[in-house]
């Protein structure tokens, strides 16, 4: 930012309900808040929960949390969250969200934003804040690579994606058909909302790492793509270490330096009860040691140590541990214990691991993962565990990736690759909030002078 423009602006950010979305938005929050912002982050207070642990002192006079109060047709309060969600009612929630103009329109007139920050798939979003007189620019918090897949094909349907090394296997095309064949309604939407950014629009990552799909995306949306790194939470931030926390760090300490695996899935997607046996054979086969975080969706009556292989609680004894529920993952990443990350590649998770060094053990669900999972194989940060032909994981496999990508002389460039990424995201620091901040600038000061229309 121009040193001499002291000029404090406030900024009015709208996530999806997700934590994979909201954690992102307020990263960015943390940043530009050194940066004579003033943001205000409106979620849900079921969403707040997930962040409460991320936000310290120093942030009170510059980050303000604003909750949304959404209609409870569909859902109650407590679920108005991606997180722990069941899948058969993440309609529900996308419904009662599509409900929130009124509320927005109500948060807008109460703060008279200078911007609106807003994500993908809420074009009602922009017009609303175009009905206050303040600019709108759409933060997107999947990679570039997935986004030129989605327009591409969104744009383009019977074109092949010029990409070839990015793809969906075979097992997977249920799920990229799911996606790509959705309604008119959600193609629409999808470019309503870039089409009502003002300028430019924002995506989550680094021009050194996905250059050409950036470009390609730029190429499909005729809207200047501005990258804003990986937006990483930093391990020592968190305002208050839990019990639990303290504990799991205690354990890692104790471990040899890269001894160790990490396995987690993100909030909101969740292994089958085969793959999660498969998963807990494969680990007990590796040999390594593991904290692996374990999740179940919210009013499932499920019991751990039924969804786990008799006895194996007891063999892994001591260099296995099984949490339930959360962990810190950014802590835990930057721990020098850990040697892999058994990832389902969400985007979050890919730039936190590329972030601490750590290769990744990839292991892709759904939606973006499979096409992030192919991307980290192309850098070659990290391998990627390929299920049978039925789509489903196998024990034997799992342990192999395992042993390659953290010890085995075979996985020696995946785990230099991943250090040589680190140091490079290390040496860049903040340079694409830099240019975020002049953007916002820009389109602030567009506002104060021109009015906005």
């Amino acid at each position: 930012m121009d040193s001499s423009d002291s000029e404090t602006r406030h900024i009015l950010m709208f996530p999806w309900l997700a934590h994979g979305h909201i954690s992102p938005y307020l990263e960015l929050a943390k940043r530009l808040s050194k940066r004579n912002f003033v943001v205000h982050l409106c979620s849900t207070s079921a969403n707040f929960k997930s962040i409460a642990n991320t936000m310290s002192e120093k942030h009170a006079a510059s980050i303000h949390l604003v909750e949304l109060r959404l209609p409870t047709l569909f859902l109650n309060r407590s679920l108005h969250t991606t997180n722990g969600l069941p899948p058969e009612l993440m309609p529900r929630l996308k419904k009662t969200l599509d409900q929130a103009a009124p509320e927005l329109c109500r948060v807008l007139a109460a703060l008279s934003p200078d911007l609106l920050v807003y994500d993908f798939l809420q074009p009602w979003a922009p017009l609303a804040a175009a009905a206050h007189g303040v600019p709108a620019v759409e933060f997107i918090t999947s990679s570039a690579t997935m986004m030129a897949y989605l327009f591409h094909f969104f744009a383009k349907p019977h074109a092949a994606f010029p990409f070839d090394e990015i793809y969906y296997r075979k097992y997977e095309e249920p799920h990229r058909d799911k996606l790509l064949q959705g309604n008119a309604m959600v193609r629409r939407n999808a470019f309503d909302g870039v089409d009502r950014s003002s300028d430019i629009v924002l995506i989550k990552g680094f021009r050194e790492i996905e250059s050409k799909y950036s470009d390609y995306l730029f190429d499909l949306l005729g809207k200047k793509v501005v990258a804003v790194g990986a937006l990483v939470q930093e391990p020592s931030s968190v305002s208050h270490e839990l019990e639990e926390d303290s504990t799991l760090i205690e354990w890692l300490d104790k471990k040899g330096k890269r001894s160790t695996i990490f396995v987690s899935f993100g909030s909101e997607y969740f292994l089958t009860r085969e793959d999660m046996l498969e998963l807990a054979h494969g680990l007990e086969l590796s040999n390594f040691n593991f904290i692996w975080v374990v999740r179940f969706p919210k009013g499932k009556d499920v019991v751990l140590e039924d969804s786990l292989p008799l006895g194996f609680l007891a063999r892994v004894g001591g260099r296995g541990l099984v949490v339930e529920g959360w962990a810190p993952q950014a802590k835990i990443l930057g721990h020098e214990s850990i040697g892999g990350f058994v990832s389902h590649c969400g985007c979050s998770s890919m730039m936190e691991s590329m972030k601490f060094g750590v290769p990744i053990i990839a292991m892709p669900m759904h939606l973006d993962q499979p096409l992030n999972a192919r991307l980290v194989e192309q850098i070659g940060v990290g391998v990627e565990v390929v299920r049978n032909d039925l789509g489903m994981l196998e024990r034997k496999t799992v342990a192999a990736v395992i042993r390659r990508v953290v010890a085995e002389e075979g996985g020696e460039g995946v785990r230099r690759s991943a250090r040589c990424m680190s140091e490079k995201l290390e040496a860049k620091g903040d340079q694409e909030i830099e240019e975020v901040v002049q953007e916002f600038v820009k389109l602030c000061k567009k506002k104060s002078t021109n009015g906005f229309h």
